[in-house]
């Protein structure tokens, strides 16, 4: 049997090609991917065993964390990130224009946009900029309409057939986006273990009890991030990456202080991360 691998679709996102390329480590199976119209939808398809594993984006360089990500992640009760990469990301204008002054309207993922917003200034400052669901969702419309144009990667001007217009056009050239693979699996060994909890009350002191263990205790935090719990303004989720393995007795011992301090634990499994430099 084939190993299902889910991420955000159409075919042509970044997410596609990052799904592509942990495909391509499983050098022993075969496999098959399946895009979903959300993030959500993808991760929700391992949870429903549509699907053996999901790629999805957590983080970027430039424009932080994927928001829809760690929410359902938060929601999820039986996923966990099974490896973690980063690839480099480098965005093309891709448009079937001869040139910069007929492109009338840009169409990108929200984070895209902003990602090259000062290219955009420069080069095309009277454009109408929309936003889609994904970088591929507005390749269709540009094979039948010379005066738009899309913000998407060269993977996704392959999937379709359509020039490149400008390439690349991110402002930051050290732009990368760091991906995990989700699944069932328990994952309790890796140099990275994620994590996120809530307070048991929003008062002085609060948040800085359960990050006081992870200093007593010699661990490091290599990330931390809020979002809101959706309940009240003012309460929190704080999604955390430490650099130690859940297996490791420290480990341990601060997931049972954190108990103490938190309202809601959640774990989602110790994991590997690798760059990979490969760009399409």
């Amino acid at each position: 049997m084939s190993v299902l691998i889910a991420h955000l679709g159409p075919s042509g996102t970044f997410s596609e090609f990052a799904a592509a390329t942990y495909a391509d480590s499983l050098k022993t199976q075969s496999t098959e991917l399946k895009g979903y119209s959300t993030i959500t939808q993808a991760i929700n398809a391992i949870a429903q065993q549509e699907a053996d594993f999901c790629v999805v984006p957590v983080e970027n360089s430039i424009g932080g964390g994927v928001t829809f990500t760690l929410d359902t992640l938060w929601e999820s009760e039986k996923l966990q990130i099974q490896q973690a990469f980063t690839l480099p990301v480098q965005h093309a204008l891709i448009s079937k224009a001869s040139q910069l002054s007929e492109i009338k309207t840009v169409y990108s993922h929200p984070q895209a946009l902003s990602q090259c917003q000062r290219w955009l200034a420069e080069h095309l400052p009277n454009v109408n900029l929309v936003n889609t669901s994904s970088t591929a969702e507005p390749l269709p419309y540009v094979k039948e309409n010379s005066a738009v144009g899309a913000i998407a990667s060269n993977w996704g001007a392959k999937m379709y057939n359509l020039p490149v217009l400008a390439h690349p056009i991110n402002d930051y050239p050290d732009n990368y986006t760091r991906f995990w693979v989700l699944g069932q699996a328990a994952a309790t060994s890796g140099q990275y273990t994620s994590l996120a909890f809530s307070l048991n009350s929003n008062e002085p002191g609060a948040l800085l009890k359960p990050l006081q263990l992870f200093s007593a205790l010699n661990i490091n935090m290599s990330r931390i991030e809020s979002r809101p719990t959706k309940r009240l303004l003012g309460e929190y989720i704080f999604f955390v990456d430490i650099e130690a393995s859940a297996d490791e007795q420290t480990t341990q011992t601060a997931l049972e202080l954190l108990q103490i301090h938190t309202q809601k634990l959640k774990l989602f499994g110790s994991y590997n991360l690798t760059t990979i430099e490969k760009v399409l």
